[in-house]
Formats: structure tokens, sequence, C-alpha cells
């Protein structure tokens, strides 16, 4: 099968703005769908062990749902990803007070975070198979954020079955920086149920423990003789209900961990998903020093999917790659500082096998 890509209008915002949703296609027929509205991975087609395609990721069947989503399915998330705590932070003896979007804290970038902006969006030539090149310029004072930000995201589907997501940016002020994105995922299909029959594995050796408000404490704790012990294929639904403060706390796993090995340029495996039904297996790499594993705890019959279905508790898990939430406010956490001059790069790989 030819690889292709193509775009078609599916909307225009309030103001006018068109928005053109884009479909990759390989050359062995799996194909991900996405909006220029939020950088949106609105599907992602992948084989089953009898080569039936289903969608694996979780969104909606209109885009006047997207504009109104706010569980953040399937998009581009920043310019920081996950949580600030109260909702500001000191960088250079300066303190910046952001949009308090979650009170008392911020949540992925703000009020309009970059999940609810249209993006700039160009097919560009890629020997690895069809790429979407998107564009956004964040104003300096965005959310409160300082700086402007010039931000570039490329999605690849790659010829050996790959979702690669390239993340680009540059700042003229001092900044914070955190980009990830935030698609669910069901093994089985959209609408299928819940993931709690999945195996996980997470390569990590430690993950930061949260407090009642799911904000990191600071501390960096080992997983070992704990439910977050996920360095082998483990049954989610085994851990789900585990009696451990971090879990009743998160009402389920919503936690970072650490990745194994150095953060660097070339992508390390983070994260495995198997559903042994379809056979479908998910590979997560990244240069990313960590990855949130969320187990859809939050999800309550509110948000109708694709499929007609209402998403319920545990019927989509993220792997969110990134930096660690609230480092601007932790100082033993890696860096998010970025600065003019310096280029923020980042690649993501979302890789499918079949297992017989």
């Amino acid at each position: 099968m030819p690889v292709t890509i193509a775009g078609k209008p599916c909307g225009a915002m309030p103001d006018g703005t068109a928005v053109t949703r884009y479909t990759l296609r390989n050359q062995n027929g799996m194909s991900a769908e996405i909006m220029s509205y939020g950088g949106i991975l609105t599907a992602l087609q992948v084989p089953d062990r009898t080569g039936k395609l289903a969608n694996v990721t979780l969104g909606y069947g209109s885009f006047e749902e997207y504009l109104a989503d706010d569980a953040s399915f399937g998009a581009l998330i920043g310019r920081y990803a996950n949580r600030i705590a109260g909702g500001k932070f000191a960088l250079d003896g300066t303190i910046h007070e952001l949009t308090l979007n979650r009170p008392p804290n911020t949540l992925h970038g703000g009020r309009k975070g970059f999940s609810k902006v249209v993006w700039q969006s160009e097919v560009e030539p890629s020997n690895d198979g069809p790429m979407l090149a998107l564009h956004y310029m964040s104003a300096d004072g965005e959310e409160g954020f300082p700086g402007t930000l010039d931000v570039r995201v490329r999605y690849t589907l790659t010829d050996d079955d790959a979702l690669q997501i390239d993340y680009l940016a540059s700042t003229d002020k001092p900044t914070v920086l955190n980009l990830t994105n935030h698609a669910y995922f069901n093994l089985a299909g959209e609408g299928s149920g819940d993931v709690y029959d999945h195996e996980i594995m997470i390569a990590a050796d430690a993950f930061t423990p949260v407090d009642g408000a799911l904000i990191p404490t600071g501390e960096i704790r080992q997983v070992v003789g704990t439910p977050f012990d996920l360095r082998d294929l483990t049954i989610i639904g085994e851990r789900i209900r585990a009696d451990h403060p971090q879990i009743l706390l998160g009402c389920g796993f919503d936690h970072n961990f650490v990745s194994r090995g150095a953060a660097g340029n070339a992508p390390r495996l983070a994260a495995v998903v198997r559903e042994r039904g379809s056979g479908r297996r998910m590979e997560v790499s990244t240069t990313e020093p960590g990855v949130q594993f969320y187990s859809g705890n939050f999800l309550n019959g509110r948000h109708r999917g694709a499929s007609g279905r209402p998403y319920r508790q545990g019927d989509g898990l993220c792997l969110e790659t990134q930096h660690f939430p609230n480092s601007p406010n932790q100082p033993n956490f890696p860096s998010t500082v970025l600065r003019p001059g310096q280029s923020f790069r980042s690649r993501t790989e979302y890789r499918f096998r079949i297992e017989r």
C-alpha cells in the first residue's frame, strides 16, 4: 500500500479560522489522524494479529466536541505539561504568576494551552514515512509564561509502524518548557471497555510521590516493594486497587516515573503495553527523563467517544513522556529552563508490534 498523507477541512473556530484534519497512512496500512487544532491525534488505526484495524486512541466523533473537551484527548500539551504548584515559579529572581486553571495550581499550560490553539500545518517530505509539520508562536506572557516561544512539532508515521513525535522550541527570553502528547490508549480498541487487563512495563527504578493535589513532594522514591514496581510486565488490574497511600491519592496511577538511563539525543525504552486479546504491543521510547502513567482515573461517563460509548474510569491509559511535574519549583528535579540561544529538542516514539 502506498504511503499517503491527505488533509481535509473538519471545522472552524469561533473566529472563522479553518481547522484541517490530516490522515497519515504508511505502506502497511496503519494510519494516524491529526488535527491542526491542538495538534490532536484523533485516531490511530493499528492492526491486530488477524490484520483487522482498530482505533487504539480515545477521542470524539465531531470537531465541536473537541472544542469543549476538558480531558485533553490526544492533544499537544504546553507550555508546561502537568502541574505547577501554586501557579507560579521564580526564574532569575523574578516570580512569574500563571493562569490558575486548576486552582490553586496550573495544569497543562493554563486555561488556553497549546491544546486549544490552531497550529500552522504543512506536509513535509520524509524518507521514513508520511510527515506532518506543525508550528505555533506562543506570545510573551501567554498564560503568564515569559518569552516569545517558537514551537515546532513533527508527526511521522514510519514504515516500520511507529508514530514518531519530534519537538523543537526556542525562546527570546528565559522561560520554562515541558511538552508532551496526551493520547489515551486502549489497545483492544476505542470504546471496548477498561484497560485493566492490559499488561504494562515501565522501565523506571523510581517515581515521584505526590501530595493530595497530585503535586510531587520533591522526593524521588524507589519503586521496589511498592505497587509502582512495574519493571516487569504486570496486569494493570492487579495493582490499580492496591491499598497504598499513593494509589489512594491518585485514585489509581497518576504519577511520574523516572525513566531509566540518562536522557539524551537517542530515544530509550520507557514503557511497554501489551493486550493479549488483540496481540497488539506498544513500545514507548523517548529522550525525556520521565513518563507520566495515568490510568484514566477521572473519566466518569461525561465524555462520549467516537464509538458512541461513554468513557468510564480506566477506559484508557496515558503514557505522557515529559520532564517532571512542578520542576520549576523543585531544584533537585531535571531543569526545564530554556534560554535564548538554546534549542529544546525531544523525540518520542510509539512503536506497534503484533504478538502471535
